[in-house]
């Protein structure tokens, strides 16, 4: 039996996540006023923000089993904002604060400045019916 490689990892995903963040934000600086697009995109920043933050754990377990301390803690730190970030993003949301969201994304795009996204991008608009969907995790 030949072995399973999984081309898609958390590095991979990491990635893309931040990628479609740091659109989403470029779409939300250009909104003029609340609508559903404007909290779909706040939505949606908060949730991927929680599943940056998800994985972390993941990448660092196998360092940590090989003894790769240092490496693991480094790498906790420099991504723990994203699970602090996501937390306040989903509270500002649901409060309806959107200064709040507003610096919120400032501080997230200043953390993924070396994030580079191309106006030819392939990744679409996957925040449609985020609000939703973070709306039916509130009541979970």
């Amino acid at each position: 039996m030949s072995r399973i490689i999984n081309i898609d990892g958390v590095g991979k995903r990491r990635n893309r996540y931040s990628r479609e963040v740091v659109l989403a934000i470029r779409e939300l600086t250009q909104q003029n006023d609340v609508n559903d697009e404007t909290k779909d995109l706040a939505a949606f920043i908060a949730m991927r923000l929680e599943e940056i933050f998800e994985t972390i754990e993941i990448t660092v377990t196998p360092w940590e089993k090989r003894d790769y301390w240092v490496k693991a803690d480094r790498f906790r730190m420099e991504w723990a904002w994203s699970g602090k970030f996501a937390e306040e993003m989903r509270n500002a949301v649901f409060q309806d604060n959107w200064p709040q969201v507003a610096v919120i994304s400032a501080k997230t795009a200043e953390k993924l400045k070396s994030v580079q996204v191309s106006e030819r991008h392939r990744l679409g608009e996957p925040w449609h019916g985020a609000w939703h969907e973070l709306e039916k995790s509130k009541n979970i």
